[in-house]
């Protein structure tokens, strides 16, 4: 895939909102009556997460450099939230083949349209509990890969417990001139014994929130994925055209599920650095009793909790 030189300057959001979010479904499902995935759903504070996750990258990046990734099955979740956004800034998966394919079809689309520049991937399935905070690390990892176009920064979070239900990045040597850290490994969902030695050794947890150049994103899925990268070079003259639906619907049948954090970021830990971010309460939300220990620490309330 070759990109244009159009607006090279500019910073992009890639936010990541087609999971199924299986392990919350019972809790969405009390909260709203409805069978649906966490980021579709208010679970902290009126809004949906997705909400919170644009309106939080909002501080950052212009609402037009936004580009939602959703899946087709969620429309009725996601079409009311992203009403009045332009088509060619939703990317629609005709099904959830896991973040790879996710990551590289809206990069795909980004370049087909002559676009560039860099991106900050966000899932949108995350607590934070300081927009401001979270989103003054995301533009240091902006300026890193100014000055440092080869790298992609991870966000790594200052961890406040020995979580083994999360992955974990052990850091390396710093990256002169920046804030940054080399990334000696991934640790994904450790055991306790092990989240509690990574803990005590100062590893961060990975929040999958990452900066890098659009092209230095694209030539790594190219080096650690070649195959799934030839697939979309070949429906690449089909992006932005009538005939995309059908093209990434074929493609997508010949798809498993392919995590970009094991295929494509564990297998290329040279080109990766982390910013360790302090001072800012996250969570993946990824279990029931992790949204309920935020509202009781945060002294929230929910109606739905109550019920």
């Amino acid at each position: 895939m070759t990109a244009g030189v159009n607006e090279q300057d500019i910073n992009w959001a890639l936010i990541l909102a087609g999971g199924e979010g299986s392990r919350l479904r019972a809790l969405t499902r009390q909260i709203t009556g409805r069978d649906l995935p966490k980021q579709f759903c208010p679970l902290i504070g009126g809004a949906t997460l997705l909400e919170q996750t644009r309106r939080r990258a909002s501080l950052v990046i212009e609402e037009a450099r936004m580009m939602t990734v959703v899946t087709r099955p969620h429309a009725a979740f996601y079409t009311p939230i992203l009403a009045g956004t332009p088509a060619e800034r939703v990317v629609v998966q005709p099904q959830n083949r896991g973040t790879a394919p996710a990551i590289l079809y809206a990069l795909a689309r980004l370049v087909s349209s002559g676009l560039n520049g860099r991106v900050a991937i966000l899932p949108s399935d995350h607590y934070v509990d300081s927009d401001e905070a979270f989103m003054r690390h995301v533009e240091l990892a902006f300026r890193a890969v100014s000055t440092r176009p080869e790298l992609i920064v991870l966000l790594g979070i200052d961890p406040g417990t020995p979580e083994a239900a999360y992955g974990w990045i052990e850091p390396g040597e710093p990256v002169p001139g920046t804030e940054l850290l080399r990334v000696n490994r991934f640790w994904e969902k450790p055991s306790p014994e092990m989240a509690a030695r990574f803990w005590r050794a100062g590893f961060l947890w990975n929040s999958f929130v990452m900066v890098a150049w659009v092209t230095t994103l694209l030539k790594l899925l190219r080096t650690t994925m070649p195959d799934l990268y030839a697939l979309f070079e070949e429906i690449r003259s089909d992006l932005g055209s009538a005939g995309e639906e059908q093209a990434v619907e074929s493609l997508y049948e010949q798809l498993g599920a392919v995590s970009f954090s094991d295929e494509v970021l564990a297998k290329a830990p040279e080109n990766l650095a982390v910013l360790p971010v302090t001072g800012v309460e996250w969570s993946d939300l990824g279990e029931p009793q992790r949204v309920f220990e935020i509202l009781e620490k945060e002294g929230m309330s929910a109606q739905w909790a109550a019920a």
